[in-house]
Parts: C-alpha cells; structure tokens; sequence
C-alpha cells in the first residue's frame, strides 16, 4: 500500500483544481462533473494526485492538515504569483511569522515558507503538516500505512517519501483535539496494491490506535479510516477508479 492522494472538498472543484494545478505545476487526470483531479510526481513512478470533491457546504471544521509551499529566496514572489492566480491574504492569528499565510480561492487556509533546509528537493509542495495529539506515535503510524520514511524536519516528527524527494508529510502538536463528528475538510488516501489484505490491514490499523469508521454517505467503492489522532483517511481498492474521496 501507498499514500495516493489528498482529498480536498471543494464547492467548485473545477475552479479549486484548477487554481492548485496551476499554483503546483501539476497534470490534469480527471476533470468531471463533481470532481477533479490532478498528479504531482514525485521521484520517476511515485506520484501524488489531489482530488478535488465536491460538496455543498463547507461545514467549518478547522483545517487539520494544510498545504505548505516552497518560496524560500523568491518567498514574496510566489506569494505575488498566487495572488494573480486569486489567492488572498488571510490572518487566521498567527501573529509576525517568517511564512505568509494565504487564502486559495475558496477560502482554504495554506502557507508559503519562508527558507529551510529541510526543504530540498520537495519542489513546488515544501509540506504536508498534519495535526496530531502524540506526533511520535502517529509518525510510527502514517510511516507503515504510507511507506514514507523518518526525515530531518522542524516539525515534532517528519515523514518523507523513500526517495528523499516530494512534500514532507510533518506531524504536528494539536492545536485542539479533533471535534466529534467534525470531517477534515483535506484528508489523506492510501492505495492498496495487488496481494495486500485489505482485512488484515484494517486490522492492524486497530492494533496501531486508528479505527474503521462507516459514515452516512451512501454506498462507498472504499473503506473509511480514522488516525489514532482522529483524522479520516481512505484505504482504497489496488483497482478501484477515480472516486470522490469520502462522498458518496
């Protein structure tokens, strides 16, 4: 199994799809009725797509996983960039922080960072900061359901593809405890391969502090995950089509 994607909702996900694959520099796969999405690659066959989903309200959970960009010398510059592509600036309390904290076109909260060594080679993604209320034990974790390995990072524990390039996957202290029956409004999906047991993998996932969950969405082609921390997740088929990730 594999970390695949990030499942965003989005109102328009034409419009969201659109305004990232041109913040990231990523490739169009899927541009339908209700979804979209599109591929970052990472190291040769390794790829992370975004998939965009489209819901019809944003329900105001906090954003517990959030994209962070690279911008190091050229900080200011990417932010111009994005501004142009219809991001704006937000103040969500951060106070004076060396990264500018911006709003996509929808209102969701992401970062461009100011320089750090950590950050070489992810490209255009820096990092994929993840709320967590014990980073050790969910590094221990998203590193056997993903096949990322431990990375130098400023964050409590940092993830990182084998090949030592991409975003990293940074687990953080919790701000707050994931609300009851709040839903992540970006999630992480992970993709079983041929020969995986997706039974004795939900399994484990018990075993390691998560659970299965089974929301009211309808008929779903995937099975629903929490993190030990409560973040939803998707484990999904080795050959299961392009989905609208946590929708049914």
């Amino acid at each position: 199994m594999f970390l695949e994607n990030l499942g965003i909702d989005a109102l328009d996900p034409r419009r969201l799809g659109r305004f990232w694959e041109a913040a990231l520099g990523t490739t169009t796969l899927t541009d339908a009725p209700g979804i979209f999405e599109t591929r970052l690659n990472i190291d040769g066959e390794a790829y992370l797509d975004l998939c965009f989903a489209r819901v019809p309200e944003r329900d105001g959970s906090p954003q517990r996983l959030h994209l962070d960009l690279r911008g190091g010398a050229e900080q200011e510059e990417v932010a111009a960039r994005l501004r142009a592509l219809g991001a704006t600036d937000l103040d969500i309390g951060q106070g004076e922080v060396p990264w500018i904290v911006l709003g996509d076109v929808e209102g969701g909260a992401f970062c461009v960072m100011e320089e750090r060594e950590a950050y070489a080679g992810t490209g255009t993604l820096a990092a994929l900061p993840l709320d967590s209320s014990d980073p050790a034990r969910d590094a221990e974790f998203w590193a056997w359901l993903s096949g990322w390995e431990p990375a130098p990072g400023v964050a409590p524990r940092t993830l990182r593809h084998s090949s030592g390039h991409g975003p990293l996957l940074e687990l953080c202290e919790e701000p707050e405890p994931k609300r009851p029956g709040a839903k992540n409004p970006i999630h992480l999906d992970v993709r079983l391969e041929p020969g995986d047991d997706p039974g004795a993998i939900a399994a484990e996932v018990a075993e390691r502090g998560g659970e299965e969950f089974f929301p009211d969405w309808g008929e779903l082609p995937w099975r629903v995950f929490r993190d030990p921390s409560g973040n939803e997740f998707c484990l999904l088929s080795a050959s299961s089509p392009p989905h609208d990730p946590l929708h049914a």
